[in-house]
Order: C-alpha cells, then sequence, then structure tokens
C-alpha cells in the first residue's frame, strides 16, 4: 500500500496547556460521521511518567529533585550542543524507541482504514525541540552516544516521513498555559510557546487556531479545516 492509500491522519499539536487533549477528542466524536477514527499519543511522554513518579509517596521529593537536577544537567548539554552521557543517552533512545513503537501502531490502523487523530507528531525542523531528536547528531563524545544519535535521527527521518494530511496548531498564550497546567514549569511553556509556530512539518497543511477560546469555538474551526480535508479525500458523512 502506497502512503497516499492510507487513510487520512489529523495531527494536533501545540504547547503543553493549549488543550491537545481535549480538542483531540472532541474532534474524534465529530469525525466519526466519516468514518471509523481512532486516536494516537505520538509525544515522548516522558514528562508524564517523570511527574506521576514525583507523585509517589515518601520518595516522591527525592524524585523529583533528581529529575529537576538530571533535567538541568542535560539542558546545559544541550545549550553547548553537547551530547549527554551514555546512560542518559540510553534512556532517551528508549523512550525514541518506545515512540516509534506507537508510531508504527498508528500506521497500522490507517493501513486498515482508520481515520487517525494524533495528540502531537515528530518534527525535525527544530532538532532537539519537543517532538524532535534529543540527541544532537553532530555532536562529539562517546561513540555509543554518537551512534545512539545518528539511529535516533534516522528514527525520525522515518517517522516525519510519513506526512500528516493536515495539521491543526493550538496556539496559546503563557498566563493561558500556565494556568492549564499548573505543575509544569513557567520557563518551559514559554519556550515550547516560541518553538511551536517554527514548525512547518515537511510542508503538511497546517491551520492555525488561537486555543484560549473557547473550546466550543475552537474545535468548531479545527472540524471545518478537517473536513475539507475528508471531503477531498473522498469521505462523505454517514446518513446513518
Amino acid at each position: 500500500m502506497s502512503r497516499k492509500q492510507l487513510a487520512p491522519l489529523i495531527a494536533i499539536i501545540g504547547s503543553d496547556g493549549s488543550g491537545k487533549s481535549t480538542v483531540g477528542e472532541r474532534l474524534r466524536t465529530e469525525v466519526e460521521a466519516y468514518g471509523s477514527v481512532k486516536t494516537a499519543h505520538l509525544g515522548k511522554q516522558s514528562g508524564n511518567i517523570a511527574r506521576s513518579l514525583a507523585r509517589i509517596p515518601l520518595i516522591g521529593n527525592w524524585f523529583e529533585g533528581m529529575i529537576d537536577r538530571k533535567t538541568n544537567k542535560f539542558k546545559q548539554s544541550q545549550s553547548k550542543n553537547k551530547t549527554p552521557s551514555v546512560f542518559p543517552s540510553m534512556v532517551i533512545f528508549m523512550f525514541t524507541l518506545r515512540r516509534m513503537w506507537r508510531f508504527w501502531r498508528m500506521l497500522a490502523l490507517r493501513r486498515h482504514g482508520f481515520i487517525i487523530i494524533t495528540d502531537r507528531y515528530p518534527q525535525l525542523d527544530i532538532p532537539r525541540a519537543f517532538d524532535g531528536p534529543s540527541l544532537a547528531i553532530n555532536a562529539q563524545g562517546n561513540f555509543l552516544v554518537r551512534w545512539l544519535a545518528k539511529c535516533e535521527h534516522k528514527a525520525f527521518e522515518w517517522m516525519t516521513g510519513y506526512k500528516p494530511d493536515l495539521i491543526i496548531r493550538l496556539n496559546v498564550d503563557l498566563d493561558t498555559a500556565c494556568a492549564r497546567k499548573p505543575d509544569h514549569q513557567r520557563a518551559l511553556l514559554q519556550n515550547k510557546i516560541e518553538i511551536t509556530p517554527q514548525l512547518k512539518f515537511e510542508g503538511s497543511p497546517i491551520v492555525e487556531i488561537d486555543s484560549a477560546q473557547s473550546l466550543d469555538i475552537v474545535v468548531e474551526q479545527a472540524m471545518k479545516a478537517v473536513a475539507t480535508i475528508l471531503t477531498e479525500r473522498g469521505y462523505t458523512v454517514s446518513k446513518s
């Protein structure tokens, strides 16, 4: 089956706090009028896992402190264009493998005719930014780390080679994002908000939506764009 024969893929992207998951669930209900729909999360989800572990009684505070120290150290290595040491690189690559597995399962559903709505989508526009590769492919360092970086880059080349039929970009202001995600660091949210408009996703069609609006308006605007794409692909609303 060629890539053009795959069922449509709608990707929802944006900073944490932009409403991706909420909008995705509402869109799924609307799109079901056109055919069978499945949703998929294609982000790293490392932050969600870390925050869940940090809430464990007794050891949660210790774990949260360790995460902050490791995160700051990793950011410093990124700012200096250096790859992290072996163990952090292996952990990063394990998340990439997990992400590839979820991407492969999503493709299998498309081959079986399911319309796909994704929360996040891999990107190569800004390496080491969110939803992009975490390891610097051109950095110097340990042989194993450099090999893992090259493998990660190839994995992202494979995933980004499948262009979404439509990108729904949810733009949000910092105060709104912080209010929706009070457990997130403000500086990290600001960085993601600034990066979001720069992502091009290999030239995929993009609709821009201000997600600070009411949920009903956001879903209405998103569904209008989705309906246009589905109609162009030959889908019609079921009469049943």
